[in-house]
């Protein structure tokens, strides 16, 4: 059994294509390899949720994820929210509502919101908290970030309602 491997996957809409350790995690792959730096290590057995990104529409703690798993699928970071250069209605939502303080657990808080609304699109107060849980922020009291997340759900409903 060889110990590297040659995958492929779609990163914030790109392929990439690269050789990896087989037990490499995905974490690693994203800063080291790619430069993806977004993604922040935090305490490496998926507590904090610092490392959270998107595989395949679902919320993942890439630092209990093998890259060689990401074989063939969609990876989005914090890095691929902002568009054009126009941040998503998240990251502006957290900006206006003063969703952090430190930053770093923002990455993972962002990208996990993202994927809460793409599942809810309108949550209650409790339905944030509990879809958040598994991010871990040290700095805020978590009730602007609560605001944020609101405030981006009503921005999005808007968006979409105007498209409509």
């Amino acid at each position: 059994m060889s110990n590297t491997h040659t995958i492929s996957f779609r990163l914030n809409g790109k392929s990439v294509a690269l050789t990896v350790p087989s037990r490499e995690l995905l974490i690693h792959t994203l800063r080291e390899r790619l430069a993806h730096t977004g993604p922040h290590i935090g305490c490496e057995t998926s507590h904090c949720g610092a490392c959270t990104v998107d595989v395949d529409g679902m919320s993942v703690k890439a630092c209990t994820m093998l890259a060689v798993q990401c074989d063939g699928a969609e990876v989005l970071t914090v890095e691929g929210l902002e568009q054009g250069g126009v941040l998503h209605a998240i990251q502006q939502a957290f900006h206006e509502e003063h969703g952090l303080q430190c930053g770093y657990c923002t990455p993972g808080m962002l990208v996990r919101a993202y994927r809460l609304l793409k599942e809810n699109p309108n949550p209650s107060e409790q339905q944030i908290r509990y879809g958040l849980s598994g991010n871990l922020c040290r700095c805020t009291g978590y009730q602007n970030i609560v605001k944020a997340v609101q405030s981006a759900a009503r921005k999005l409903a808007a968006a979409q309602a105007a498209t409509a």
